[in-house]
């Protein structure tokens, strides 16, 4: 963990806080002896979030490939999607 006076944190932020970032805690000091800790936030992502992928195939051609898998290879509509049925 590293120390900084006021002074070299005030004029150096970018690379304190760079370091903070890689070392997970920097200190930094005031004249009067007080010492304050800068400690990065942590993000709030998931570890199941994912990237997405970019896929060139239509919602009707992923739903007639599952129907077609399943057995049932009765052909996908907006109308009877919209109607609730399958």
């Amino acid at each position: 963990m590293q120390v900084f006076t006021y002074s070299e944190a005030r004029q150096k932020l970018a690379s304190v806080l760079d370091k903070a970032e890689s070392s997970g805690k920097v200190l930094i000091r005031r004249k009067d002896g007080r010492t304050f800790s800068l400690v990065p936030e942590k993000t709030g992502t998931s570890p199941l979030d994912v990237p997405s992928i970019k896929a060139r195939v239509t919602t009707a051609e992923i739903v007639s490939m599952i129907r077609k898998e399943r057995g049932r290879a009765r052909p996908w509509t907006a109308t009877t999607h919209s109607r609730g049925r399958e």
